[in-house]
């Protein structure tokens, strides 16, 4: 029988799935056989001819897992099935089963199984397969992971406990996460003590890594639907910020200290050429990720001719504003892909230093 952990959070994007890469890495240097499990997913893609949950194709890409799609991601959700299973048209004892079924299987080829939940501990309650209950029905030990802080982790955590409670689940231990580089030994010596009548451990997971949370010029891409055009060699590039070009030309250089993504009207014909010029010297270049072109009315012609010979990067949207743009890109919340690999070896390297996957390891056996 393989040992394995499910990882929950206590709020969506809480970093599960950092967490699962970095144990995922930790574990292949302990177990010849290591084994990834999403039991269902809302979020999905086609890998490898099976509609699968993208946490599933990341983790089979980064790490090169041959176990079948389907298997590592026994539910997938439609925008419609928390209805059929109201209506009665899906049976929650009939997800329960193809869970626990793929389950078994993984088992057999696995010595280690790293479990990752969706959301929150409650998402799928609808259906009968809140992460809670899965993990009760797959009989996983809870690796439970928090933001930083110390009165919104204990007050979250006396929210959420009481369904693990309610399904005789074992929670293990919490792993915090985005501490305060700074603070971090009295961020934990603070929860460790508020938590110490608690049957659970407090562990320190990642400092708080500004590259982790920002978005790359490819998900811009994404995010948007927009075309890269210009120089594609830097798609993986990392933005620290993301700049509104409504500043004068003159002052808006001087705004410009990070890497970062630069959205301007299509009619601003000085500061699209100035940043194009611009894109051509070395110590401008690294500030200047790309631009997202907004506005109905077209770039003029010259402008035009100087974007293309420059190679500047940028999207062009002529249906949004670029509040409205600003907006979409606030509100995303930058999610590791296959092709990030400058945040995956970084990852990597962070798991080296913040865990100690032996404890863990022990912890859970």
């Amino acid at each position: 029988m393989a040992k394995s952990l499910f990882i929950a959070a206590i709020d969506k994007d809480s970093g599960k799935t950092t967490t699962s890469i970095c144990l995922m890495h930790l574990a292949r240097k302990k177990y010849r056989r290591v084994g990834f499990f999403k039991p269902f997913g809302g979020q999905t893609l086609r890998f490898r001819r099976t509609i699968v949950d993208k946490d599933v194709a990341l983790m089979a890409q980064v790490f090169d897992l041959k176990t079948a799609p389907g298997t590592m991601s026994p539910v997938v959700l439609s925008s419609d099935t928390t209805h059929k299973v109201v209506d009665g048209k899906i049976s929650p004892v009939e997800l329960q089963e193809k869970i626990i079924h793929a389950y078994a299987e993984l088992e057999k080829e696995c010595d280690f199984i790293i479990v990752e939940g969706s959301g929150h501990p409650g998402v799928g309650s609808v259906m009968g397969i809140s992460n809670a209950h899965i993990a009760k029905l797959l009989g996983t030990p809870v690796l439970l992971v928090t933001g930083g802080g110390l009165g919104n982790v204990v007050d979250r955590l006396a929210l959420i406990l009481p369904l693990f409670e309610k399904e005789c689940v074992d929670v293990r231990a919490i792993l915090v996460n985005r501490l305060d580089a700074e603070k971090r030994e009295r961020s934990l010596d603070y929860l460790s003590r508020a938590l110490k009548n608690e049957p659970f451990k407090v562990i320190g997971g990642f400092n708080y890594q500004p590259i982790l949370a920002n978005p790359t010029l490819h998900r811009i891409s994404s995010l948007l639907g927009l075309p890269v055009r210009g120089n594609r060699r830097d798609l993986q590039k990392i933005i620290y910020r993301v700049l509104i070009g409504a500043a004068s030309t003159h002052r808006f250089i001087e705004l410009m200290q990070d890497p970062s993504l630069i959205l301007v009207t299509s009619s601003r014909d000085e500061l699209l050429v100035t940043l194009a010029h611009l894109y051509g010297m070395p110590q401008y270049r690294s500030l200047i990720v790309g631009l997202v072109i907004s506005g109905a009315a077209p770039i003029d012609p010259i402008t035009q001719q100087i974007l293309d010979k420059s190679r500047i990067p940028y999207l062009r949207d002529e249906l949004r504003t670029s509040a409205e743009l600003y907006q979409k890109i606030d509100r995303d919340v930058s999610k590791i892909i296959a092709d990030d690999t400058e945040k995956l070896d970084l990852i990597r390297s962070l798991a080296e230093v913040s865990f100690d996957f032996d404890a863990i390891d022990e912890l859970f056996s």
